[in-house]
């Protein structure tokens, strides 16, 4: 980020789970393609779906996926590490006249095993209420999503 450019947020950028400014940059790099880039230097390469590179609807479920999972198992691994750890994220992308392109039946399930023992029972009893933690208040994207925040689209 440029110096001017950090003079003009309201807040330092931030890149851990705390609160704080968050943004990427993307550029386009052909038709319908773009390269994504972080503050921190991460980039991933996006398109419509006419490739292997994710399409956008295919981030948003995995930005559901990846905040509910890091959730998960920064809670349940305090307990044990799992054995399994998987987190599928689905929908279906629908259009109407009142709503326009958008997604329904949003559905998140985990597949998340742990050991035998003591260690893996206690993160077995605590996989359910994390999961519930992170949807009814932890996970930022999926709460974002529920809440349904305004956009404001501007030109620059």
């Amino acid at each position: 980020m440029t110096e001017s450019a950090t003079q003009s947020t309201t807040a330092p950028e931030t890149g851990g789970t705390g609160p704080g400014h968050r943004s990427v940059t993307l550029t386009r790099t052909s038709h319908g393609e773009f390269d994504v880039t972080n503050s921190r230097g991460g980039t991933i390469h996006i398109g419509t779906g006419e490739s292997d590179d994710f399409t956008p609807v295919e981030l948003l479920l995995t930005a559901i996926a990846g905040c509910s999972a890091v959730d998960v198992d920064f809670i349940t691994a305090k307990r044990a590490e799992p054995t399994e750890f998987t987190v599928v994220s689905e929908g279906v992308k629908a259009k109407s006249a009142e709503k326009g392109n958008h997604m329904e039946d949003l559905e998140v399930t985990f597949r998340v095993r742990f050991p035998q023992g003591p260690e893996g029972d206690k993160a077995r009893e605590m996989l359910p209420r994390s999961i519930a933690q992170s949807r009814d208040r932890l996970c930022t994207v999926s709460r974002t999503v529920q809440l349904g925040t305004p956009i404001t689209m501007a030109e620059g």
